[in-house]
């Protein structure tokens, strides 16, 4: 949670330098390379059945594809506080769209969480004269990122037991970077050779790739595995606390009243949606 609270400040920092298209393509170079190299090297390399083919194509399409583009464009708009507060509502409406396409079971726990978060993030961006304190478009952008990551979570239900998380993170990042290539080409190739690499840049980058698309996902794994897929979903509360004290810290970016109120109102919301995993884990010690 904390290599994905900080790369929301990492994004700001390459983005002084590259656009959104060109920072995707190459964390997916770097952190599909990695993994690869990881799977070769531990033996974990397993072969994809021909009839899945077409899922993990759309498993790529969702994330990295889709999110990555609502997040990052997103970025642009946005403080990378909200951006982070924003993507922290995942679990907020998870129940929903799982009620909805796998036919699971809501709670008014959920739908008083999603009450509640929506409150967190008008706090952050109504500004005293009910005027917006973030672009619109971004805001969008965002919750588009948000519905990717959701209906992504829907789509990797299905590989349950049949493939490695290694296996599927590999996978997704890998066509994920052939979904990109064409727009990288077309559309940024010509400002990616300009750019004149410095410090700032490829120390941000390579955290960006390596510790957020890489270690953070492995990480995350070992915490499935011993927390399951509900209870690890708890700790995503940490990635705006951890984004806004980066963003405090590194960026020089102002903690407001309103944006540490939102972010408190929003953690709330997270919480109670998830009221009865959070007891659960509590009473199991």
């Amino acid at each position: 949670m904390l290599f994905w609270g900080l790369s929301f400040v990492w994004f700001k920092i390459v983005a002084k330098f590259y656009d959104p298209i060109t920072i995707i393509f190459l964390r997916l170079v770097i952190s599909g390379s990695l993994l690869l190299l990881f799977l070769i090297i531990t033996g974990k390399f397993e072969s994809i059945r021909h009839k899945d083919y077409k899922w993990f194509l759309l498993l790529a399409f969702t994330q990295p594809l889709c999110y990555f583009l609502g997040e990052s464009f997103g970025l642009q708009r946005v403080s990378p506080t909200i951006a982070s507060v924003i993507i922290s509502t995942i679990p907020v409406f998870s129940p929903i769209v799982a009620h909805y396409t796998i036919k699971e079971k809501f709670s008014a726990y959920s739908i008083a969480g999603i009450v509640i978060s929506f409150a967190g993030i008008l706090i952050m961006v109504i500004g005293k004269n009910m005027t917006l304190n973030a672009a619109p478009a971004g805001i969008l952008l965002l919750f588009f990122a948000v519905l990717s990551a959701l209906f992504y979570g829907v789509i990797i239900r299905k590989f349950s037991g049949k493939y490695s998380p290694y296996t599927l993170i590999t996978a997704q990042n890998i066509i994920g970077m052939f979904y990109f290539l064409p727009l990288f080409l077309i559309f940024d190739f010509r400002n990616f050779i300009t750019v004149k690499p410095t410090f700032e840049l490829v120390s941000a980058l390579l955290q960006l790739a390596v510790f957020a698309s890489t270690f953070a996902y492995l990480l995350y794994i070992v915490a499935l595995r011993n927390f399951g897929l509900t209870r690890a979903n708890i700790f995503t509360n940490l990635i705006p606390i951890f984004t806004a004290v980066a963003s405090w810290i590194i960026l020089g970016e102002m903690l407001t009243l309103p944006k540490i109120a939102g972010i408190i109102v929003v953690i709330c919301g997270v919480i109670v949606s998830q009221w009865k995993q959070v007891r659960r884990l509590y009473s199991s010690g």
